[in-house]
Order: structure tokens, then sequence, then C-alpha cells
């Protein structure tokens, strides 16, 4: 017996489910732009008041670190990198899924990467921002980190260009002008679509402003998409580049536990895997309370859960390695530190959560019921999120707490402004994301209608075709 159209199995391949097929174009735009005409209701401002509550808590453990110094933090010795570059390598790890779906995906045309991307590059930008505060704060005196870069000096006073923190620098710094460029980019249609749907003047002009005059002309579209096409090409190899030399930090010191060639892409898989998660983190419940079911639909979580289940795949087996060639050397020190120190030492209990959140909770998502479920998921990525915060962690102060010599061990334990420096970037990157929620469009309108046409298409050929 042939199959009809409604039984044949659907080709994974093909770009189905992810619009919802009733729209058309103007519902289209009143779905996407509701959220931004529509007045803003009391849960957006309770979650605003509690964003800038925690966005509060960051100036003031700025202002205190500026006032006082950096002594005022627990990092000291031997333990002198500690919460700052956890959260520094942490928050760098987020902001690599959105560059991941919005580049590598456009240039391997993956469709369901339409409705997400915009969610997902506003990410990496907010992360970014959070990210470069550590660096800059732990030179201890930030109104000099242009000393950092190659200027002309009359003190003749260069950087320090064999040193991985300048060239962390260059990465970050070009990572983020390249992303933020990258999503004003993508946005100049839809900015265009609010200015000519603005109700008064002064939104208008502000919207109008920001659309760099856009009329959506052939000649318009034509040099969008080349734009577009080249930031893509540009970001790509950025992924890789910018958490390698983030993880050169560390492989390219003596130190056990950091002393690894498999840093670079177990530091990039973990990047894509907790940026992975915080997308879905957030997205879960902004399709909810924004209405964007319709174009975020379950397929595209889905093929989200399944990136995270690959790149889980891949951190573990970077675990394995570490771990395997430690006992392949039978260096003493790495042994200790792998074997005894992170397992069972002061630090264990990080560890084992580490364990449980990256190597565990993935393996859950080999089940079709689990990629679907959303409460499952949003508490896996939650999870995920926590999991690689306690890997750097790990990572960071079981290596230098107990390192060669017993005599020179110490505990670290972070003091109240570390916590408030931490959970201030947190209130910076929920301010800013709800900013963005409100007052531009969270999908990116053009390309999910450009996408509904293809859709229609491919449904019209089928059809013909039975």
């Amino acid at each position: 017996m042939g199959q009809t159209a409604a039984t044949a199995p659907l080709d994974p391949l093909e770009p189905r489910d992810l619009v919802a097929p009733h729209h058309d174009d103007k519902s289209l735009n009143e779905t996407l732009l509701d959220h931004v005409w529509r007045k803003p209701g009391k849960g957006w401002f309770m979650l605003f008041g509690l964003t800038l509550s925690a966005l509060g808590l960051l100036v003031i453990g700025v202002t205190y670190t500026l006032a006082r110094g950096i002594g005022v933090w627990g990092n000291n010795q031997p333990v002198g990198w500690a919460f700052d570059i956890i959260n520094f390598v942490w928050w760098v790890g987020i902001g690599h899924a959105g560059t991941l779906i919005s580049a590598i995906l456009l240039l391997f045309q993956q469709k369901w990467r339409t409705s997400i991307n915009r969610f997902a590059e506003a990410m990496t930008l907010f992360a970014v921002m959070c990210a470069g505060l550590f660096p800059l704060l732990h030179t201890g005196r930030p109104w000099f980190a242009f000393w950092l870069f190659p200027y002309p000096s009359t003190l003749g006073a260069w950087p320090q260009f064999r040193s991985p923190l300048v060239w962390d620098v260059f990465a970050i710094s070009t990572y983020l002008t390249v992303s933020a460029l990258f999503w004003f980019v993508g946005l100049i249609p839809d900015l265009a679509a609010l200015r000519d749907s603005s109700k008064t003047k002064l939104q208008r002009t502000i919207y109008g402003l920001f659309a760099l005059g856009w009329r959506g002309s052939g000649r318009h579209w034509h040099n969008y998409k080349i734009a577009y096409l080249l930031l893509a090409g540009l970001s790509t190899p950025l992924v890789v580049s910018v958490h390698t030399i983030v993880s050169f930090d560390f492989a390219v010191s003596l130190l056990p536990g950091w002393h690894a060639t498999i840093f670079p892409p177990y530091f990039v898989a973990g990047a894509v895997f907790s940026g992975f998660a915080m997308v879905i983190t957030l997205i879960v419940p902004a399709r909810k309370y924004l209405g964007l079911r319709d174009v975020i639909t379950d397929r595209h979580l889905e093929n989200m859960n399944k990136v995270i289940l690959a790149t889980g795949l891949i951190v573990s087996y970077g675990y394995m390695m570490e771990h395997f060639v430690a006992w392949y050397s039978q260096n003493q020190y790495e042994l200790w530190t792998f074997y005894v120190n992170r397992a069972t030492g002061p630090y264990a209990g990080v560890y084992w959560l580490m364990i449980a959140c990256n190597v565990i909770t993935p393996n859950i998502f080999w089940f079709k019921k689990c990629r679907t479920s959303i409460p499952i998921m949003w508490v896996a990525s939650i999870a995920v999120n926590i999991g690689m915060w306690c890997e750097r962690f790990i990572i960071i102060v079981t290596s230098l707490s107990q390192d060669f010599l017993p005599s020179s061990w110490g505990i670290y334990s972070p003091t109240w402004v570390d916590w408030c420096i931490y959970i201030g970037t947190l209130g910076l990157f929920g301010t800013l994301f709800l900013l963005f929620l409100k007052f531009v469009p969270a999908v990116a309108i053009s390309e999910v209608k450009e996408l509904q046409l293809e859709l229609k298409h491919a449904r019209h050929n089928s059809h013909g075709a039975h």
C-alpha cells in the first residue's frame, strides 16, 4: 500500500513544523510586534524590579572594590584567580550559542534557526558585556585598562603579547564588535517595520533613526543579504577562536589540571553546551508570555535539546580524557589532582554536582519524551548552567589551591563582594534582556516571513506531486 501525504513520515531535513501554517504576513506582523506595542504587564514590571535590584548589588560591589581595591575579594595566595575568572569564563561560554545559532546555522542553511536567532544574538551581546567586567576589575585599576591595547604610548610601554590575557583582550573586543554589528544588521528590516507601524511621532523618529532609511527596495535587500552573510562568515571562526584563546589562559601553564592539550576543543564544546542551555532557560518562559508558540515551535526546542545532548557528550568525553591522560602519564601531580583532590578533596561536593549536571543530566535527552517536555527541558537547562559554572570553579580553584607544594596549599572562599558582583551581573544581564524584549521584536520578522513563503511553496509542490 502506498503512503499518502498524511501518513508519510516527515523528512527530518524538511523545514516543516517551524511556523504554524495558518499565519499570513498580516497575522505574523501582529503576532511578532504585539509585545513591543503592548503595555508591559505586572509580571514584566516585577521581573524588571527584581533584575534592577540585583543590578544594584553590582553597583555596590564595584563601588566598594574601586574604593578599597581587590583585596576585598576572596582571592589571595594560593588562589589568585577565583570568582572573577570563573564568572568571566562562564559568561563568555554562555555568549557562544548566539553566534553559533546565527552564523554557523545560517551558513549551513538550517531553517530552524530563524525563530530563535535574535534571542540568542541578544543573549550573546549581554553575556559578553557581563564577561568583560571581570577581567577589567581584576586589573585593580580599570581606568588604566587601555594600557592593554598597543596604542602609541610616550612611555614606550607596550602590552606583553606573549600573555594569554592580552590575547583575551583582542579576542573579546573583536567578538563583541562583530556580534553587535551582526545583531544590528539583522535588526534593520524589523526596525523599519516598527517605524512604519509606530503610532506616535517620537516612536517613528527613534525607530526611523535606527532603521537607517530602510525602504525595502531590491537594492536594500541585496546589500542587506551580502552584509549579513559576510558578517556570518566573519563570526564563525570567532566562535572557535574566542573560547580557544580563553582556554589558553590555563592550558599554556604547567599547573596540574590546567596543562592539557584537550582544553581548546573541550572549552568550545562546553561553551556551546552552556550557551544552548541558557537559550532554553530564557526562551521557554518568553515564548509563553509573549505568545510566540506559533513561531517558536516544539521542533525548535527539540533541536536545541539535541545540540545540548551532542555537546554534553563531547564535554563528558573531555572529562574522561583528562582522567585517562593523568593515568597514562603516571604524573603524580596530575594523578593527585584528578583522582584524589577533585573527587574527594575539600571541593568534592562541587565536583560531583558538576558530574551530575553536565554528564548525567544531558543524557535524558536520548528520550524523545524528555526532549519534548517543557518542564523537563527547562529544569535540565538550569542544571546544565549550574554544572558549567561548577566546572569553571573546579578547574580554577582545585588546581590553584593544591598544586605542587603542600606547604603552600590553601582553601578559597568567596566574600560578600564576590557574590554581590556575580549576582549583579545576573541582574545586568536580566535587565538588558527585559529591555530587549520590550523595545525590539524578539523574533526576526522578515526571516520568519521568508520561511513561511518557502513552507507554503513546499506544501504546494507536495500536494501537486500527490
